[in-house]
């Protein structure tokens, strides 16, 4: 059994460094499928100002893109430092997983991102955009996988558990697909989308603020609020249909979401509260009467299990954070709903780019995808405590033999530097928003040359000449 500070400190520094690196994931999983997206409507449009776009969004990804790889980098040697035993005992499980997603994605991913970035006058317009679709299915194969390793740690199964404690594989379809997969791998992929959407639009709103007419600044706002409008209301499907399968796989995670002590027919939800685990019930509770069994069990009277139902070491360790983070990650998702219909009530009257308290709301939405994702990872993960392999392998036994002195070390190593380093490509991020996009002063109607674009012919892959998209 681990000492209990250098336990909370080796969670509090994984939890650190994992809320960074997962802000740049999910922004860049959505933005690698929206420059796909702005590459094919040029293609197929001809219009200039969809490449002006897409060379504005293009720089942006390659600075969240390289961020997201260095944090990431630095996120994994944990598991060899603070995390050693838990490495160890699932590596044969673990292992495998993690390393498909460097080989069938990352390595995607980092093959065609340098076309990407600097091959448009090289290779060509077809070529170059097959290899902005290869990287954003990259980014989402990426997720792919580890989706597949975090949701095995949730729902673990297709395994045999040794008598020492080390897992071996026996049943690989059912370790990848296992149960809590589909839907993870589905909620956390449009939250990411919905994460670029609301930073998209931010910028859009911002630049609309400053001038009604920049025909940039509205196809952005536009396609973002489309987004907003049809894929958020799916979202709240998609996370509905989740939490029927985590109540079924994870009670107890549930239970705590829910700020449910007591096991009744009939539960009500819970608005807002306090949970109080040492009292085992909910302080200052605002309720609906039978809406809690509702929204789980789709039945106004069924019995929803409370956390009394579970032996006390077996429930999430920190159930108001469980329950805070659950409510903050619902705002956000209905913030996101308000401003998609509320959009699409002003596209229909034509006021969508001229409502400046709208646009203010854009803007202040930016950060909400970012909020709703990280709220809900922290549910994901803090609710699965004390596990780090659900009911099989507890976090306390998880731990490296390492001293806490040691982890402070380094942890606050971690928060200097971070905040130095990701902090300032932030602010380049921001400075790069700001920037609006700058059009070309003569863009290329259809069949004329892409020279007029701003682009350069250069040779065909074949030895001809490319001068335009034929």
């Amino acid at each position: 059994m681990a000492d209990t500070l250098a336990l909370d400190l080796a969670r509090f520094q994984f939890a650190f460094t994992v809320v960074w690196h997962f802000l740049f994931p999910a922004f860049t999983i959505g933005l690698a499928s929206f420059l796909a997206v702005l590459e094919a409507l040029w293609l197929l449009t001809k219009r200039p100002h969809y490449l002006d776009l897409f060379k504005y969004w293009l720089k942006i990804f390659a600075v969240a893109f390289a961020m997201g790889v260095v944090s990431g980098i630095v996120m994994s040697y944990q598991f060899g430092t603070n995390w050693s035993v838990f490495s160890d005992r699932t590596a044969p499980i673990l292992g495998p997983l993690l390393a498909y997603e460097v080989l069938a994605a990352f390595f995607l991913e980092a093959g065609f991102l340098g076309v990407m970035l600097f091959g448009l006058e090289r290779v060509g317009p077809r070529l170059h955009f097959a290899a902005t679709c290869l990287v954003a299915v990259g980014t989402v194969i990426s997720a792919f996988w580890i989706l597949s390793a975090n949701s095995w740690m949730q729902t673990p199964q297709g395994h045999t558990l040794t008598a020492e404690g080390f897992f071996h594989p026996e049943n690989w379809w059912a370790i990848v697909f296992n149960p809590s997969f589909p839907y993870r791998l589905v909620h956390t992929v449009i939250g990411a989308y919905l994460t670029t959407a609301m930073i998209v639009g931010a910028v859009g709103a911002w630049h609309l603020l400053q001038d009604a007419a920049n025909q940039h600044a509205r196809t952005m706002f536009s396609m973002a609020m489309w987004m907003a409008t049809i894929v958020a209301p799916i979202q709240a499907v998609v996370g509905d249909m989740h939490g029927l399968n985590t109540l079924q796989h994870q009670p107890a995670k549930v239970a705590a979401m829910e700020g449910h002590f007591e096991t009744r027919a009939g539960q009500p939800l819970i608005l807002f509260g306090w949970p109080d685990s040492e009292r085992e019930e909910t302080r200052h509770a605002i309720e609906i009467p039978k809406l809690g069994s509702l929204i789980l069990a789709h039945d106004p009277n069924a019995t929803i299990r409370g956390l009394k139902d579970f032996p006390r070491d077996q429930r999430p360790t920190n159930v108001p954070l469980v329950f805070w983070s659950f409510r903050i990650m619902v705002g956000m998702g209905l913030l996101m709903i308000g401003l998609g219909l509320v959009s699409l009530a002003l596209r229909w009257i034509g006021n969508l780019y001229t409502m400046r308290p709208f646009l203010r709301w854009a803007v202040a939405m930016a950060p909400s995808g970012m909020i709703a994702v990280t709220a809900g990872w922290i549910v994901t993960e803090a609710g699965r405590q004390p596990f780090t392999v659900y009911g099989l392998m507890r976090t306390a036994d998880s731990v490296s033999p390492i001293a806490a002195p040691a982890v402070a070390a380094s942890l606050t190593a971690f928060i200097v530097v971070y905040f130095i380093v990701f902090g300032a490509g932030i602010w380049y991020l921001i400075h790069l928003f700001r920037q609006p996009p700058h059009p070309h002063e003569q863009g290329p109607e259809r069949g004329e040359p892409i020279r007029s674009a701003g682009i350069t012919p250069a040779p065909a892959m074949d030895g001809t000449a490319k001068e335009g998209v034929r």
